[in-house]
This record gives structure tokens, C-alpha cells and sequence, in this order.
């Protein structure tokens, strides 16, 4: 079932055609009933009877003019059945009048905003987290969302609890690959994949996510200390990683210059010396002392 459109008419000219309506039921009863027909009622008769229900069937058109108008907000819709049958809903805001007949329930299309509670899950790699999330959310098709599901709001909750506890297992919390997606090394990529999952879910309900992102996330209390230090520990490896590379790239650059300018030769012995030198200068954590070689080359 998708959503359809209603016909309706403006407010003003219902108004107008319920008074020209009502109008016309009193000049009937005023022009058809005059003094000498009510005086003499057993001879009019059929007279009478003519009067009345003509009378009668243009008040009741009145009223029902006057029972079938109401007034629609902007981002409001009305969803109209007809004996417990789907007619149309009507996005046309203001002062509108539809079929007294029709039961007309209200829907809101502005956007929602929602957050889920934060969930205890375990990640790719095993580890507990919590992780809660904001997703914005609106109605986009009225039909799905009246009669597709029972209670569209509590749908998408559910659904959204759902993603994000899916989410979680697919992902490490924290990953020294950068190709690996990270739940908080890579937020917009985790965001996107978010709503994705949650418009996948909730596209039955008339829903569309238009975003999602983690709000809360964290080790659970019982091993947050310990993957405090094992973050400290990977940053650390990471961090001697990328000094080896720097270093090995500058000393390879240095010999390379030396070679090429020929400032100096050295044999094996000597680059090796002068490579372990330059990678303890390079990597060291704290400042070298150097020592100048009076002597020549190849004495100290």
C-alpha cells in the first residue's frame, strides 16, 4: 500500500455553499409553508410533505458542508478511509473541506529526532562497548506509516536499536589499520553506514533516515582500564612504526647523496657504522651526545 492523493476542496467555498444551502432550506419552508397553507394543513397535505422534506434534505446538505471542513498545518497530512477502506490523504495545507463521511486521521511529516539508549555489545573483536546513537527521521509515505505497521514512532526505535547493535559487531572499536573501518577512527564512513542500514529497515514504515550518527561510545566499565593501556601500547607500536620508516627512508636518502656527490667513500664497514649511527640518532627517545673524531677516517 503507498500513499495516494485525495481531492478537496477549499474551506471558503464549502462555507459559502453550506449558506447558500441553509439559505435555500429556509426560503423553502418561508415560500412553501405560507400562512393560508398552514392555516388549512389537512387540504395541503402533500404540499406540506414536499415542503418538508425538500426543506429537510437541504439542511441536512448544510450541515454536512459544515462537517466535512477542517484545517490541515504545514508539514501535517490527513489520511482518509472510507468504511475501514483506504480513500487518499491530502498534504494541502489550511482551510479544507472532504466528505463528512470519511474518517480522517491526522499524521505528522515533520522531521523527528530520536535516541537510543546505549547498548552493551560486544564488537568484531569481542570487546564490550557501549554504543548509543541520534537518528533524524520523518514520514515520508502516510499510507505505510498508518497501515503497514502498528506503531510507526516505536518502529523505528526498535529498528534503529537494532542497526546500531549490528553495527557494533561488524566493526573493531579502535584499529591501528586504516583500512579497517574503526567505529572511532572512522565516524562519517561509520554514519553513513549507519543511516543506510536504518533506512533499509524502516522503508516499510514510509520512513526516510535523512541522518545517523554514534552518539556515546566507550569500553564497558569492566575493561576500560585495560583497553586503555593496550590503546597506549598500539599507539606507541604505531607511533615506533612510523619513526623506523622515517628514519630507514632519511639514512637510505643520506648515503644515496653521498654516493652520488661523491663526498666520501665508505666500505661496508663503514656504511654499517654510519646506518647504525644515524638510525640510533633517528630513533632514540632522547637527545644524542655527539662525539667528534679528531683523528682520520678510519682512526678514532
Amino acid at each position: 500500500m503507498t500513499e495516494r492523493t485525495v481531492r478537496t476542496l477549499p474551506g471558503g467555498i464549502a462555507l459559502l455553499l453550506a449558506l447558500g444551502l441553509a439559505g435555500a432550506a429556509l426560503v423553502t419552508f418561508v415560500a412553501g409553508l405560507p400562512p393560508h397553507v398552514a392555516r388549512n394543513a389537512a387540504a395541503h397535505q402533500g404540499q406540506i410533505a414536499g415542503v418538508v422534506v425538500i426543506g429537510s434534505l437541504l439542511g441536512i446538505g448544510a450541515l454536512a458542508m459544515l462537517a466535512g471542513m477542517f484545517t490541515i498545518s504545514p508539514n501535517e497530512a490527513r489520511v482518509m478511509q472510507f468504511l475501514g477502506r483506504y480513500v487518499g490523504t491530502t498534504r494541502e495545507e489550511g482551510w479544507r473541506w472532504a466528505n463528512p463521511l470519511y474518517t480522517r486521521s491526522s499524521i505528522s511529516l515533520r522531521m523527528r529526532n530520536f535516541e537510543t539508549s546505549r547498548i552493551k555489545v560486544n564488537d568484531v573483536e569481542g570487546n564490550p562497548i557501549e554504543i548509543g546513537a541520534i537518528a533524524v527521521w520523518r514520514v515520508v509515505d502516510s499510507a505505510q506509516a498508518m497501515f503497514a505497521v502498528e506503531d510507526y514512532p516505536s518502529f523505528v526505535s526498535v529498528q534503529a536499536e537494532a542497526a546500531v547493535r549490528n553495527l557494533a559487531t561488524r566493526h573493531p572499536y579502535d584499529g591501528q589499520d586504516e583500512n579497517l573501518i574503526s567505529l572511532r577512527g572512522h565516524t562519517d564512513a561509520v554514519a553513513e553506514e549507519l543511516k543506510r542500514e536504518i533506512q533499509a529497515r524502516c522503508k516499510a514504515a514510509g520512513v526516510e533516515v535523512l541522518e545517523a550518527r554514534i552518539a556515546h561510545l566507550a569500553y564497558a566499565q569492566e575493561i576500560a582500564q585495560a583497553m586503555l593501556q593496550r590503546q597506549q601500547a598500539g599507539a606507541i607500536i604505531a607511533a615506533r612504526q612510523r619513526i623506523v620508516e622515517g628514519a630507514v627512508g632519511m639514512v637510505e636518502m643520506a648515503l644515496s647523496m653521498l654516493s652520488k656527490n661523491r663526498i666520501v667513500e665508505l666500505d661496508e664497514e663503514r656504511k654499517a657504522a654510519m646506518v647504525s649511527n644515524l638510525l640510533v640518532v633517528l630513533c632514540g627517545e632522547r637527545s644524542t651526545q655527539p662525539v667528534v673524531n679528531a683523528g682520520t677516517l678510519h682512526q678514532g
